[in-house]
């Protein structure tokens, strides 16, 4: 079995590709602040194999994502000592063996190139993967598999922590999109207020980069908060929770 790690600002996802049937069959999170993550590594997953009936040693490689350099040594040392298996660390120098190429292949994430890699892979065609996850991202990649360009935002979850956080009133609420854009009580018009407007920003958005580029664009939605926005069903060809899992894997793959 081959297993990714993808840790990203919020979370580490951990999941299994299982070679034989070319599906991915396991995935969990834990959370990656450093305290919380330590104690979770040393319980939750183990606990999870167990659970599971998945022996440490039927794990053969493992893929390495992240955005958070502070505990990539934290988890280096976890699998070398649980799997007996040191971990392959994507990073720029991973780059140059993948068809898919970044203008400025030391300024962007690792978890983005997953995302291009996977897309390219998948349609060799111009695509633009938008990434819901603590940042919502834009990335423009055309046929010939080279990165355009990338745009950041804040992400959902962001947004509705920036109001609890520095308002004296308003509360954290659920992500949850309302049936009105119009809402009725406090918690509604947080909801309809990010909610449907980070609905007529993706939109905006991609239209955007298709004014621009004149391209005619695949557009992928992929992160764990991809099937929140259910208004935007019809702008996306494709929803895929497991796009940068796949490229992740394909990138290891790449580099031996």
């Amino acid at each position: 079995m081959f297993l990714a790690i993808d840790a990203g600002n919020s979370n580490v996802v951990f999941a299994l590709f299982d070679e034989k049937s070319g599906t991915w069959t396991n995935q969990f999170r834990l959370e990656t602040k450093t305290p919380r993550l330590i104690s979770q590594l040393s319980k939750k997953v183990p606990l999870y194999f167990l659970e599971h009936g998945i022996a440490p040693s039927q794990i053969e490689k493992i893929g390495f994502s992240s955005v958070v350099p502070e505990i990539n040594s934290i988890l280096g040392q976890f699998c070398e000592s649980y799997f007996g298996i040191k971990p392959y660390l994507i990073q720029p120098s991973s780059f140059a063996k993948i068809p898919v190429k970044a203008i400025r292949p030391n300024e962007i994430g690792s978890d983005l190139m997953c995302n291009v890699m996977a897309s390219h892979i998948r349609f060799k065609k111009p695509v633009i993967v938008v990434d819901f996850g603590t940042a919502l991202t834009f990335t423009a990649v055309n046929g010939d598999g080279n990165i355009m360009g990338v745009n950041i935002v804040p992400g959902l979850q962001t947004a509705i922590k920036a109001l609890f956080m520095n308002t004296s009133k308003l509360p954290e609420v659920e992500l949850k999109l309302p049936e009105s854009a119009l809402g009725k009580n406090t918690i509604q018009a947080i909801q309809s207020g990010v909610l449907y407007g980070y609905t007529g920003l993706v939109k905006g958005m991609i239209e955007a980069i298709k004014k621009e580029t004149q391209l005619d664009f695949t557009i992928i939605a992929t992160g764990g908060l991809s099937s929140i926005l259910t208004n935007l069903k019809d702008v996306f060809d494709e929803v895929d929770k497991n796009l940068t899992l796949e490229g992740l894997r394909l990138i290891t793959e790449a580099n031996g």
